[in-house]
């Protein structure tokens, strides 16, 4: 007989989690620990093997078709998430913007913008690799730019993608899991305040350092030189419309269109996904790939971290599921900031399901296949529960550097176009002084 989730759980144990949190400590501390070493996919691969492999023979063994059914799941779910991920990473590194917008801060406030609307149709990712060259070849000729990389972080890598499930790999987990594709069009009101109250403070900042630099200088005129611009255009349309038809592959899934209330069936959205991929890859100019400095080593990264996560995380959401009661837990803003506080050092994807799970637990909803559908369909105080989660996982992973994916990527292109960007403390000081009082007053006015 088939075990039930609340079986398993039951019979479950605190160190079942270890492997799960094995995993995220490694991805967390690996890059600072053994920078050179970890960066090969081969190592990365290895390691997660030897964590994952002996977990799931282990579950099989434990909870024999219940164990393996959780397992069966959680493969189904994770091969979703990367069909979906790749095609973003794929047909977003086929779009080069090539000339810039002039260097000053309107502009720049004006291309931060546009990421923060952009992240929620090619991800936070896609739109971090299409908008930083550009806004660094508008800037190249300013003195100070740090901080303009530093507020790129903030929004179009982070605070942006709260809109749809495509903007962040959080809620996209939280769209397999059962949550309807326009609910995040219901967190609108955040994502304004955040990323509104930060284009403010970016152009009041920006404005200020350019009159310094006008004035420290003898002989060019900053604002002058800065105005200088090669008009925009965009290569790999053709990927613009890929990405167009991913979006609507995704919103006819989560609608299920032309499949009734059953639902697609599993692989379709996939290997739809997966073709318009293909399409992309075989119709962009490598030229294009070229000068974008892509490759497939940043997606094969996250392909074999979360095989990792995907593999050993049915214990510890079977867990949190079945003790939420227990834990200290009680408010949405205990836990807006428990999950953005582990948001910002561990992965947030896997920190928002594991969050979802320990407060639908409290509600008496299983952590079992699309549970977070079921349990915002217990009411409105779950809506503002999961609210509270999807918040703190999309907005604080900008309070590291090792908070969200892009960051790394992004401080990555900056300095190999001379820009001096933060060590790793003085960015965590440059963020909590910025990002902390929005967030609390984003507690204070919502949780």
């Amino acid at each position: 007989m088939l075990m039930t989730p609340a079986a398993i759980a039951a019979q479950l144990s605190f160190w079942a989690a270890l492997p799960f949190l094995a995993v995220l400590l490694l991805i967390a501390l690996m890059p600072a620990l053994a920078p050179h070493w970890w960066e090969s996919n081969r190592n990365r691969g290895m390691v997660m093997g030897l964590i994952a492999l002996p977990f799931a023979a282990w579950f099989i063994h434990s909870f024999g078709d219940g164990g393996k059914f959780q397992l069966m799941h959680a493969g189904v779910e994770y091969f979703s998430f990367i069909s979906l991920i790749l095609s973003l990473y794929l047909l977003g590194g086929g779009v080069y913007l090539r000339g810039s917008l002039a260097g000053t801060p309107l502009a720049n406030t004006a291309i931060l913008a546009i990421g923060a609307l952009l992240a929620n149709v090619v991800g936070t990712t896609g739109a971090s690799m299409i908008l930083i060259r550009p806004l660094l070849r508008a800037n190249r000729k300013r003195v100070a730019r740090s901080h303009i990389v530093v507020f790129f972080i903030f929004i179009v890598s982070n605070c942006a993608g709260l809109l749809t499930p495509l903007g962040d790999p959080p809620l996209y987990l939280g769209f397999l899991k059962g949550v309807p594709f326009a609910w995040t069009f219901s967190l609108w009101l955040p994502w304004l305040m955040v990323n509104g109250i930060l284009l403010v403070i970016f152009n009041l900042l920006d404005q200020s350092v350019i009159n310094k630099e006008e004035a420290a200088s003898e002989t060019v005129h900053t604002f002058e030189e800065v105005m200088q611009h090669e008009p925009l255009r965009i290569e790999g349309k053709n990927n613009l419309v890929l990405l167009g038809l991913v979006v609507l592959v995704v919103v006819a899934r989560g609608q299920h269109w032309g499949f009734g209330p059953e639902g697609w069936p599993v692989g379709l959205q996939e290997g739809l996904l997966l073709l318009l991929s293909g399409i992309g890859y075989l119709t962009t100019s490598q030229r294009i790939r070229t000068e974008n400095n892509f490759s497939f080593g940043p997606i094969l990264e996250v392909a074999i971290l979360f095989a990792g996560i995907f593999a050993t995380m049915s214990a510890p959401l079977l867990l949190l599921n079945a003790n939420a009661k227990e834990l200290a837990l009680d408010l949405p803003w205990h836990f807006f900031w428990a999950t953005g506080m582990l948001s910002a050092v561990l992965d947030n994807a896997p920190t928002y399901l594991a969050m979802a799970a320990t407060a639908a637990g409290q509600a008496g909803v299983e952590a079992d296949g699309p549970f977070i559908g079921k349990w915002l369909a217990t009411g409105d105080a779950a809506s503002l529960y999961l609210t509270a989660i999807a918040c703190g996982s999309v907005f604080m992973g900008a309070l590291t550097y090792i908070g969200n994916g892009p960051n790394f990527m992004v401080r990555a292109v900056a300095e190999e176009n001379g820009v001096k960007m933060p060590s790793f403390f003085a960015y965590m000081r440059y963020a909590f002084l910025i990002l902390v009082p929005i967030f609390i007053l984003v507690t204070l006015v919502l949780f």
